[in-house]
């Protein structure tokens, strides 16, 4: 028998419910990483941009950008789950328990928690936990995602159908983990860009972020190799010249980013993404297209022996070359210009 010594990825008939994969290579973030990911998007968040600003509340340094965090940890998933994928398709339970800081390593581990092949049986949904640690072994990020994978073979029986039951949102009760106490009285409302804070927030409330960004080819795929994600649909016009859509698919994570960066003018001091709910990619971007986005304020907690924070429950989302002014939201049609995420999360404010 004759072995390949390259990696074809799996395909959906490979992987197994109760499956363990430990993801090659450990990652070593540092403060150049985090250079480059406010490079690509411009996120302006005072407490990742200022070691002074972290210090004076609380903090040994800056922690890196809780997305790039993400998407470290994620990229290490994509050759062993989703190298065949055909689309990412959302997210759920997402808890940031650790914060990440330059120079720590960063290192994924996978399980199979759900198995479900598509009725046109030439691809199913897999469904995986995969958890982040760093170098001492603690467990920095956690979260659940699911991904449509393609078939090596579509005469290949189905596994039987396994689909994880998967919380609303993520539990309050383990909100602020990954965020020391805080001594808020050295939070300075000129620095930080705003003077609204966790009680200036109502239920309802609605915020256009005004901006936009157009997302440029090189970019997105320099941010999809910063992650170390290999995904083949982000890079290969070769062969996506002849798939479906006829071109590069720019990585879904890469949205988030940006939306998360926009977000900034009108939620300045939401500082840090303490989980994730759920997360849904309405429809595809391409390069050329321009991101706006808009957040509704859903709810909102305090937190258990907390004072110096709370937590806003957010769903941010994002558009493809349609400003937000009139908070649009996604009405099913993913071939014209519209609502491309929905993201909800909860995000901590100080008080």
């Amino acid at each position: 028998m004759i072995r390949t010594k390259t990696n074809p990825g799996n395909f959906f008939e490979d992987f197994r419910l109760g499956q363990v994969l430990t993801h090659a290579t450990p990652r070593t973030v540092t403060a150049g990483d985090q250079a480059l990911y406010t490079a690509l998007y411009g996120s302006r968040f005072a407490v990742q941009s200022s070691d002074a600003f972290a210090r004076a509340i609380g903090y040994p340094a800056a922690p890196l950008d809780d997305l790039l965090v993400f998407h470290v940890v994620f990229g290490k998933t994509v050759a062993d789950i989703s190298l065949n994928a055909v689309a990412n398709l959302g997210y759920a339970d997402c808890r940031f328990l650790k914060p990440a800081y330059p120079g720590d390593t960063l290192a994924t581990e996978s399980e199979v928690i759900g198995l479900r092949e598509n009725s046109n049986g030439k691809t199913g949904t897999v469904y995986v936990r995969s958890t982040g640690r760093n170098q001492r072994d603690e467990e920095v990020l956690s979260y659940v995602r699911w991904v449509m994978v393609r078939k090596r073979d579509e005469s290949a029986p189905a596994p039987e159908a396994v689909v994880p039951e998967l919380p609303a949102t993520a539990a309050t009760d383990g909100l602020g983990k990954a965020c020391p106490p805080l001594n808020i009285n050295f939070w300075e409302e000129a620095l930080s860009g705003s003077a609204h804070f966790f009680d200036d927030y109502q239920t309802g409330e609605r915020i256009d972020h005004v901006d936009g960004m157009t997302v440029e080819e090189a970019e997105h795929q320099m941010a999809a190799r910063l992650y170390q994600n290999t995904a083949k649909v982000h890079f290969n016009q070769f062969s996506e010249a002849r798939g479906r859509f006829g071109r590069r698919l720019v990585y879904g994570g890469h949205v988030i980013s940006l939306a998360r960066a926009l977000s900034f003018n009108g939620l300045a001091n939401a500082f840090h993404i303490a989980a994730i709910n759920g997360g849904r990619h309405a429809a595809p971007l391409f390069a050329g297209g321009t991101v706006f986005a808009w957040s509704e304020i859903v709810d909102k907690t305090e937190l258990d022996g907390r004072s110096d924070v709370g937590a806003l429950r957010i769903v941010t989302r994002a558009t493809r070359d349609v400003p937000c002014a009139e908070y649009p939201a996604d009405d099913g049609t993913p071939d014209k210009p519209g609502v491309i995420l929905e993201l909800d999360y909860w995000a901590l404010v100080p008080r």
